[in-house]
This record gives structure tokens, C-alpha cells and sequence, in this order.
């Protein structure tokens, strides 16, 4: 029996037998353990043979099957399916069963109703409207705020214009310098009419002098 596989394949086995080497035991009864209660002893042999014969059914069953997933894998190998698509479809698989499931249609039909009761609720209607104006105003004050700000990129284009007409690359430019020289010919040419004139009054030809007075002898 497996009591008397364990303890022949027992480290301690030597010493076992030693010790009892003295004390006189059946050979039967040594092989067997004692009997649970209300077992007879031909009910307990018959139990250890169902044993035995479920323990080899199962171990025929294990072949089988792993004969059968042998050749399921090569069947899936020839139409090109990989562990992946396999992986997929068992997780579809049990999508689908978590959805059809009893618990899982009675929790949607519970947060069906609280979202009915929710969205129909006073408070909620008060929440949605405060929300909504507070959308709106937030949006007038965006809109207000972008007509200011473009209103001030006008004004700082129309002073950058003003302010570059007055840099020093418009008064090197052709036109600018030809206004500057007609001018300065204007200015010359009034000027020197000007001192003409002057020195004409404050230069008076030799033959104008006065005479002077002959001095008396």
C-alpha cells in the first residue's frame, strides 16, 4: 500500500527497522492502516480498489486530452492562427458570458434607473443650468477679452507704421535725400539773396562818399 511505499522510501527507514526488528508484528497488518470507524475491513479493501481504478481513469483521461490539445494546436498552425487570436477570442468569449450573466444585467438595470433618477432630479436640472450660464458668461468674457486685445494689436501696428517712417533708413532713402536737396538749394538760395541785399546797403560805392570838408587855412 502507499503507507508501506512511504515508509520503505523513508531517510529513516534503517532505523525503523532496527527498532522493530524485536517486536513481532503481522506482515498484514503492518501494510495496512486501521480501519476509520464504522468501516469493516472488506468495505475498506473495496474502497482502496475504487481508488485505484478512478486514480488509472484519470491518468487515461490526461493522455487523452493532451493527445487532443496536440492536435488542435496543429489544426490552428495550418489555418494560420496564433496563440494571440486564440487569446482573443477566449477573452470574447468570456466578454460575452459576463454580459448575459445574471449579475451583470441586474447591475445594469440598477445604474439605468439611478441615472434616470438622478437626471430628473431638481438638483440636477438647477446644477445643468447654472452650468450652462456660467458657460455663457465665460464665453462673453473671452469674447470681450480677444476684441480688447485686437484692438490693442491695431494700435501698436498703427505706432509701429508712424514710428518707422521716422527711422533713419527713411531718410537714406532716394526720395527723402531729393526733398533734402531741394530744400537746402530754397534755404541757399534765400540766404544768399539775403546777404546780397545786405551788403549792398552796407557797402557804398567810392563815388557816393560824401565830401569831406577842406579845412580851413
Amino acid at each position: 500500500s502507499s503507507v508501506t511505499d512511504i515508509n520503505l522510501n523513508s531517510p529513516n527507514k534503517g532505523l525503523l527497522s532496527d527498532a522493530m526488528t524485536d517486536v513481532p508484528v503481522d506482515s498484514a497488518a503492518a501494510g495496512r492502516t486501521a480501519a476509520p470507524e464504522g468501516l469493516t475491513a472488506a468495505e475498506e479493501e473495496e474502497l482502496r480498489a475504487e481508488i485505484a481504478k478512478v486514480e488509472e481513469e484519470i491518468g487515461t483521461l490526461r493522455q487523452v486530452l493532451a493527445a487532443k490539445e496536440r492536435h488542435c494546436g496543429e489544426l490552428k498552425r495550418k489555418l494560420g492562427l496564433t496563440p494571440l487570436d486564440g487569446l482573443k477570442q477566449n477573452l470574447s468569449k468570456s466578454w460575452h458570458d459576463v454580459q448575459v450573466s445574471n449579475a451583470y444585467v441586474r447591475t445594469s438595470e440598477k445604474l439605468g434607473e439611478w441615472n434616470d433618477k438622478v437626471t430628473q432630479s431638481d438638483f440636477y436640472k438647477k446644477t445643468q443650468e447654472t452650468l450652462s450660464q456660467a458657460g455663457q458668461k465665460t464665453s462673453a468674457a473671452l469674447s470681450n477679452v480677444g476684441s480688447v486685445i485686437s484692438r490693442k494689436l491695431g494700435d501698436m501696428s498703427s505706432y509701429s507704421i508712424r514710428h518707422s517712417i521716422s527711422m533713419p533708413a527713411m531718410r537714406n532713402s532716394a526720395t527723402f535725400k531729393s526733398f533734402e536737396d531741394r530744400v537746402g538749394t530754397i534755404k541757399s538760395r534765400v540766404v544768399g539773396s539775403r546777404e546780397n541785399s545786405t551788403d549792398g546797403l552796407q557797402s557804398p560805392s567810392a563815388g557816393d562818399k560824401p565830401p569831406q570838408d577842406s579845412a580851413p587855412f
